[in-house]
Formats: C-alpha cells, sequence, structure tokens
C-alpha cells in the first residue's frame, strides 16, 4: 500500500488517512468535552425542552462525526499529517478574546469589525481593505438581527 502522495512509501500503520483519523479524535474529544461540561443542565422533554438539549444533541451529532472519520481513515487513501501553522488559531483565539474585551466596554460597533478583521488575519491571504468592507456590513447586520429583529439587549455603541 501506498500514500496518497504516490511517493510510493509503504505505511505500516493500518490507518490509511491520517489526517481524516488525527480530525475524528479531535470531534470526538470536543464532543467529549461538550457532553462533560453540560452534565449539569436539565434536558428536559421533547414537549419542554430544557437547556441542555440541544448542546447534548449537536455534541452526540458532532460524536458521530467523528467516528464516521475514524471508520473512514482505515477504509480509504487519504492524506497524511502536515505541519500546520500557529497563526491560524492564535488569530482566531484573539479576536475572541478581543471581542470579549471590547463588547462591553464600547458596543458592537466598535467590537464587531475589531474581531473580524483579527479573524481574517489568520490566513496570510487577508487584504484588509476587503476585510474592512466585509466587517462594517457584517456588524450593520449583526445590528439589525440582535437589536432591531430579536430584541436581545446587546450594546451598539458606548462612548466613554
Amino acid at each position: 500500500m501506498t500514500d496518497a502522495t504516490g511517493s510510493g512509501e509503504k505505511r505500516s500503520s493500518p490507518v490509511r488517512s491520517p489526517q481524516d483519523a488525527a480530525a475524528g479524535l479531535f470531534l470526538l474529544g470536543l464532543a467529549g468535552l461538550a457532553l462533560w461540561q453540560t452534565t449539569e443542565l436539565a434536558m428536559g422533554t421533547l414537549r419542554s425542552f430544557g437547556p441542555g438539549m440541544l448542546p447534548r444533541a449537536l455534541a452526540v451529532i458532532l460524536g458521530g462525526a467523528g467516528i464516521a472519520l475514524i471508520a473512514s481513515s482505515f477504509l480509504k487513501d487519504g492524506s497524511t499529517l502536515e505541519r500546520w501553522s500557529i497563526r491560524g488559531p492564535v488569530f482566531i483565539l484573539g479576536s475572541i478574546l478581543l471581542f470579549a474585551f471590547t463588547i462591553r466596554n464600547f458596543g458592537l460597533v466598535v467590537a464587531g469589525p475589531l474581531a473580524m478583521i483579527a479573524g481574517a488575519y489568520a490566513s496570510p491571504e487577508a487584504r484588509f481593505k476587503e476585510t474592512a468592507i466585509f466587517a462594517v456590513v457584517l456588524t450593520a447586520v449583526c445590528i439589525v438581527l440582535f437589536n432591531v429583529l430579536l430584541r436581545l439587549p446587546i450594546p451598539i455603541l458606548k462612548l466613554p
């Protein structure tokens, strides 16, 4: 058996697609974390959903997808694990933290675009002009959706 890159190297593992196996394990871990974190939430019934029903259902679906990926990694050839850059996770996590620290102090008008622009730079292909336009348009959509249509008490703009 050769690897998916066609280099002719023999794999000694029964896993034919290591990237799928790793993704499946990640999804299983994420599902397990979600199930563990929602243990104290009431499930409710199908007639009256509790706060734990949707997160647990999504965790089970996520775990099922992880199991499917792991199973397929033994059945079909796929790509090997490649090195990945730390840039993506750092910028995504940074944008989430930036949003969390700015939403209450400055409002959605400031926090939304800042978080989106910071998150866009997870990719080295990000361009500021397109990202800024997208961030402003998406922030306007969020304001209309959350404040006007859903009437949620999200601060729009807070001036110091």
